[in-house]
């Protein structure tokens, strides 16, 4: 699924991806540096009613969020990690493969993990 957006258009768009998901349980967020990446995904975690403070996990690499009913949504930041091998250290396999909602952004840099 493939969605292009305004600023003014992201919580309604953010309502539409997670009616969208189903059962999938992993979004790979594609865009240039600073294209909105992270305000999407707050958008998003605001829509899932996350209770944490959303931000970017650029230094991070993973930032876990928690919604009033307990799921579990991961921010992950593919962006400066070289290769696989360096995503499966920084924790990203375990992330994607615990059957919890993951936002990955900059997915291109491994999309092995979204197949």
């Amino acid at each position: 699924m493939e969605v292009i957006f305004s600023l003014q258009e992201i919580n309604v768009v953010a309502e539409k991806v997670i009616t969208a998901m189903g059962n999938k349980k992993v979004i790979a967020l594609h865009g240039d540096m600073g294209a909105g990446k992270t305000t999407f995904t707050h958008a998003f975690c605001l829509a899932f009613e996350v209770q944490d403070v959303v931000s970017s996990p650029t230094f991070s690499i993973i930032n876990q969020y928690q919604t009033q009913t307990g799921t579990i949504v991961y921010h992950i930041d593919l962006y400066r990690l070289k290769d696989e091998e360096e995503a499966i250290a920084a924790g990203v396999e375990d992330c994607l493969y615990s059957g919890n909602i993951c936002l990955g952004r900059m997915a291109g840099r491994s999309a092995n993990h979204f197949s």
